[in-house]
């Protein structure tokens, strides 16, 4: 695969039921979307980065940083809907990472990681996982458990712990790292799918791809991620830019 031939979009919109204008947010001198465009941009695999988004106050932001912005519609209920939009648009590219735009802090080289994973003829989806042992963290709803299979595709994904520790011997747990890889044809076949049962259950979007029958491939990560979800979660972000 030639590097040219990988599309990075970061969806992102000003309202939120959690955060309302969360891309705007100040991070230690800078917006999140900035913070998140400058990781993103630092990747290898990527040729282009682009800002999707439904908002002129954010199209205007990237703007004037000098990053590279679209406007999409204001119809779309996810992500990956909007990053599907621009997808149609850029025809020169066999492949598309979805990065998310709450996470400034996103490691250049998990995005590579990814990168990596679609060199894989055989890959149409792929997304990133990262072991875990904290109690905490694999009883938490908010942090997606994924179960895979010898090959390293997911074999199901949830907001409750999996597998279930019914033996003695405890059971290996990944968190489902919120980035995805797509092969273009497959992201403007996936944005064309119904809603699943599983999805509507979990409220988790990558359960209707599985349930349609796409296999997710999954690479494991060893390094963190750092969202922001809720405004409490701004102090700890800003924290860590500092040191």
């Amino acid at each position: 695969m030639k590097k040219a031939s990988i599309l990075g979009v970061i969806p992102a919109r000003f309202a939120s039921s959690r955060f309302p204008g969360k891309p705007l947010i100040e991070l230690a001198g800078k917006s999140m979307i900035q913070r998140v465009y400058e990781q993103a941009a630092q990747a290898h695999c990527l040729k282009e980065v682009v800002v999707a988004t439904d908002d002129r106050r954010i199209f205007e932001a990237v703007m004037a940083f000098g990053g590279q912005v679209e406007m999409t519609s204001s119809d779309h209920p996810n992500g990956t809907d909007r990053v599907g939009e621009l997808a149609q648009k850029k025809e020169a590219f066999s492949h598309v990472i979805n990065i998310q735009g709450d996470e400034p802090l996103i490691d250049p080289l998990q995005i590579d990681a990814l990168g990596e994973l679609l060199f894989n003829p055989e890959v149409e989806i792929a997304t990133l996982v990262r072991s875990i042992t904290d109690a905490e963290q694999i009883n938490n709803p908010h942090v997606v458990k994924a179960v895979r299979d010898k090959r390293g595709r997911a074999l199901y994904f949830s907001r409750l712990p999996i597998p279930y520790p019914r033996s003695d011997v405890p059971p290996a747990y990944f968190q489902h790292i919120g980035i995805y890889g797509f092969r273009r044809k497959t992201l403007l076949e996936l944005i064309q799918l119904p809603p699943s049962p599983l999805e509507e259950a979990e409220s988790l979007e990558q359960l209707r791809w599985l349930y349609h029958g796409y296999p997710i491939h999954t690479a494991i990560t060893e390094l963190p991620t750092y969202a922001v979800d809720r405004p409490e979660d701004v102090e700890g972000i800003i924290s860590r830019l500092g040191n």
